[in-house]
């Protein structure tokens, strides 16, 4: 096949590190607005640099992987969607419903694929736990705890593009809560703090938040996110049930140490970030995604899944902003 990769900063790069090695990929075209960072990508994985994401789609590639910036993934999804080509993107579509939901109708008006870049479904111990609590191994479950903790705060520049800690950062945990679980958040209540570093309080977001979500069953969850967490890089969930319970993301490289005479030590290798942490998972959905592309398997993360985690995350930002319980029929879905 041959693969179009629309942008190349971090992810982008990475990705096109993963595409060129794949086995059913036999060649790869690359663009970037920094045509240099495009050239440097290329250079070093063996593919072709172009000058646009015109020539991307009209370079009869089989697909497309959009990485770029978060404000073009809209336009380039409806683009790519009616030149016929299925797309894998990284979250989110967009940062608010209207421009998500234009760009999920374009899809479903051509009849195309979109895949949304949610690894951690593709993380081993999140599918442990889904099939621990699927399967009936905790019993009734009653109670989940999520967490997402950043060693350090991104560029303040980034800040004011990233629509805020709750659809930024804690929408991955409001998706792998639903694809873990197999339950729907019926309310939530949310909280955020700003008296971190002050490149937080000028771009109107918070460096530290907690919600408090009721599932549609009655389990209750909790999922807190902090950009300053000089341990390291901390992803974990946390499943109870009447019958057992069970953690996710806890090894030795977890960024948290024991105060118990007994108990473990710091880490000596802390994980230093995202993509060191999930490497395996992001290979591993982009390996499904051309699965997909080839008509082998059933799209594992379609667009309409990271509508159901923005509107958990909008509810969160209405409930931070009115301080009240917000249910999720309040945040209209079309």
């Amino acid at each position: 096949m041959r693969i179009g990769l629309i942008g190349t900063g971090r992810i982008g790069s990475f990705h096109a590190s993963v595409l060129a090695r794949h086995r059913g990929v036999d060649s790869l075209v690359v663009t970037d607005p920094d045509a240099a960072r495009a050239s440097q990508v290329a250079a070093r994985t063996g593919a072709v640099a172009l000058a646009s994401a015109d020539e991307v789609l009209s370079a009869g590639v089989d697909a497309v992987v959009i990485a770029s910036a978060t404000s073009a993934h809209a336009e380039l999804i409806g683009r790519a969607a009616r030149a016929g080509l299925p797309v894998f993107c990284e979250k989110p579509i967009a940062l608010d419903l209207p421009g998500t939901l234009g760009a999920l109708r374009e899809v479903e008006r051509a009849g195309g694929v979109l895949q949304l870049g949610f690894m951690r479904r593709f993380d081993a111990g999140y599918a442990a736990a889904r099939a621990a609590v699927r399967g009936g191994a905790l019993g009734r479950l009653h109670t989940v705890r999520a967490t997402t903790s950043d060693p350090a705060p991104p560029p303040a520049a980034y800040l004011p593009l990233s629509g805020g800690l709750f659809r930024d950062c804690l929408v991955h945990d409001f998706d792998i809560l639903r694809w873990v679980t197999g339950r729907e958040v019926s309310e939530v209540y949310a909280t955020g703090s700003d008296a971190g570093p002050a490149i937080f309080r000028a771009a109107g977001d918070v460096d530290t938040a907690a919600a408090l979500l009721t599932l549609d069953d009655g389990t209750l969850a909790t999922a807190t996110a902090t950009r300053c967490n000089g341990a390291g890089y901390d992803v974990r969930m946390e499943l109870a049930g009447e019958r057992d319970q069970i953690a996710v993301g806890l090894d030795d490289r977890t960024p948290l140490t024991s105060a118990e005479p007994q108990g473990p030590p710091a880490p000596a290798k802390p994980w230093p970030g995202f993509l060191e942490r999930f490497a395996p998972a992001y290979e591993a959905e982009l390996d499904a995604f051309l699965g997909v592309v080839r008509g082998e398997r059933a799209n594992p993360c379609d667009g309409r899944e990271a509508l159901h985690a923005l509107r958990i995350a909008e509810a969160c930002e209405l409930s931070r902003g009115e301080r009240r319980p917000v249910r999720l029929t309040e945040i209209a879905e079309a």
